[in-house]
């Protein structure tokens, strides 16, 4: 056994899977829920880049509605929006919005106040995020059709979107809201969701009061929620321990200290990966074989063993095992391979080693993966540079002038896979830095674009877009990553694996009569 192997199987003695379900018990409808979360919103503007990130969207939802809802399975339905429907080339979106709904505000949702929001939208240009910045770029044209219809031309066809505005681009602010060049700090924060925010100091807290006249009801959900950041694991776990938070997000390496505890642990599974995204305009990151190398210096079961609290699996791809899009061939592309990556590194020029910088997102388990990684590689002579960055600046990576060679997240996934594609490995996208790793992507989004999505052409697509990104490394994915909660047993119920995001919805959630 190698010198990590051994590490990371120690740190994952004693660990184990729990997985709790809780009953749905009598609601205490009066008290105030309090969350403590391993993720931060710097701003609360929907369009605004840092609210791009999959790990931002629990506290965006709360309280902004979208045009389409997804199931937690990721299906789109009808939200703000009651119906939709495409021409026959797919160059035209109809929605017709739901009646009766309002604003925080008490400002009436009509076609109007959606039409202002596209206007906004489009506007921002290249200031929004990147998922608005590719919804809108597709639009060519915004019609209102009477009061509760609008339409939209898009510059050609185009079959994602539903999904499109099931996220960011499709959150809807109140018209009040935006007054003048209203944008990230300046927007005034009212939506149309289950709850209206009350106060919000960035990256600390956020604190919400129950909508009771939400159009879809309001029955059983507390009358306030906080949304607190603590990005120490440890902070997070004493704070349930001690009532101080009623439910918190737990580092899976914490789960025996939890269970040791009395507390309940949920683990929701999902569609996420442990992931390294790659800047490939450097001239390091952007060589194959030192790519392929970093892929052969990877003992991802160890990784998983040891940091993933035996309730995440290795994974070299951007789906985990419960995606239809998961392939089990494209594990074995790249084994662990310590002889192979120093022979690599030798090949591209690099027999001495090769230095690369990675930002570190500012969480105890983002650090640990950052320092297992930066060992394992080490031995092969890939020499890593840490810098921790706080989470909320994730956008410095990307967006110039561009900070370090690669840097770790949570890709939350997307219930459209090609937005994956798009975002992950595709040039511009929201979490690439670079180019993608070889045109042939590009090409292949751009097909896959163009299609319906219940056209079986397209899944032929999205399988070979699979495989070459993959292959070609347009990213490097590390294991699965579940959402794992802990509470006070019987006190929280309504927590549902949500697999379009990283993270999961509060929406729904209930703080049981029995818990205060």
């Amino acid at each position: 056994m190698n010198t990590m192997k051994a590490w990371v199987v120690a740190v994952a003695a004693a660990l184990w899977p729990v997985a709790v379900q809780s009953a749905e018990p009598a609601a205490n409808t009066n008290a105030t829920l309090v969350y403590f979360d391993a993720a931060s919103n710097a701003t609360f503007d929907p369009l605004e880049p840092q609210s791009n990130s999959s790990v931002a969207q629990a506290a965006l939802m709360a309280a902004y509605d979208s045009l389409v809802k997804l199931t937690d399975a990721g299906e789109p339905i009808p939200g703000l929006a009651l119906s939709w429907r495409y021409n026959a080339d797919l160059t035209e979106f109809t929605m017709t919005l739901r009646p009766g709904v309002t604003f925080h505000d008490g400002v009436k949702l009509d076609a109007a106040a959606v039409a202002r929001n596209f206007d906004r939208a489009i506007g921002l240009g290249t200031r929004a995020g990147a998922a608005t910045i590719e919804t809108m770029s597709q639009i060519a044209a915004v019609e209102v059709q009477g009061s509760d219809t609008v339409r939209l031309k898009l510059k050609g066809p185009n079959g994602q979107m539903p999904y499109l505005l099931a996220g960011q681009p499709g959150m809807m602010v109140s018209p009040g809201s935006m007054t003048g060049d209203a944008f990230g700090g300046s927007l005034k924060l009212v939506g149309a969701g289950p709850y209206r925010i009350k106060s919000y100091e960035p990256s600390i807290r956020t604190f919400y009061e129950r909508f009771d006249t939400y159009w879809d009801g309001a029955e059983g959900r507390p009358r306030a929620l906080e949304h607190h950041y603590v990005p120490d694991g440890r902070a997070r776990l004493n704070a349930v321990r001690s009532g101080q938070a009623h439910m918190a997000l737990l580092d899976t390496r914490q789960i025996p200290d939890a269970k040791a505890a009395g507390l309940a642990v949920q683990v929701n599974q999902k569609n996420v990966i442990q992931d390294i995204y790659l800047n490939q305009d450097r001239d390091t990151i952007g060589n194959l074989k030192v790519r392929q190398a970093f892929m052969y210096a990877l003992d991802r079961a160890a990784l998983a063993e040891g940091i993933g609290g035996g309730v995440s699996q290795p994974t070299a791809q951007a789906f985990g095992p419960s995606s239809p899009m998961y392939d089990a061939d494209f594990e074995t592309i790249y084994p662990f391979d310590q002889a192979k990556a120093r022979a690599l590194l030798a090949e591209a020029g690099y027999k001495d080693g090769v230095d690369i910088t990675w930002l570190v997102l500012n969480g105890s388990e983002y650090r640990l993966v950052a320092e297992a990684v930066q060992a394992m590689v080490g031995e092969v002579g890939i020499r890593v540079k840490l810098e921790v960055i706080d989470l909320s600046q994730y956008q410095v990576f990307r967006i110039p002038p561009k900070r370090g060679d690669v840097m770790m997240g949570r890709w939350g996934g997307r219930a459209d896979p090609l937005q994956t594609f798009q975002e992950l490995t595709g040039t511009g996208g929201s979490v690439n830095a670079g180019k993608a790793a070889v045109p042939e992507i590009d090409s292949l989004i751009g097909e896959a674009r163009r299609l319906d999505p219940a056209d079986p052409k397209r899944m032929v697509v999205l399988k070979r877009l699979a495989r070459l990104t993959t292959e070609q490394i347009g990213h490097i994915g590390l294991m699965t990553r579940p959402n794992v909660f802990m509470y006070k047993p019987g006190c929280i119920s309504g927590m549902t694996p949500y697999l379009p995001a990283g993270s999961d919805r509060f929406n729904n959630v209930k703080l049981s009569a029995s818990c205060k």
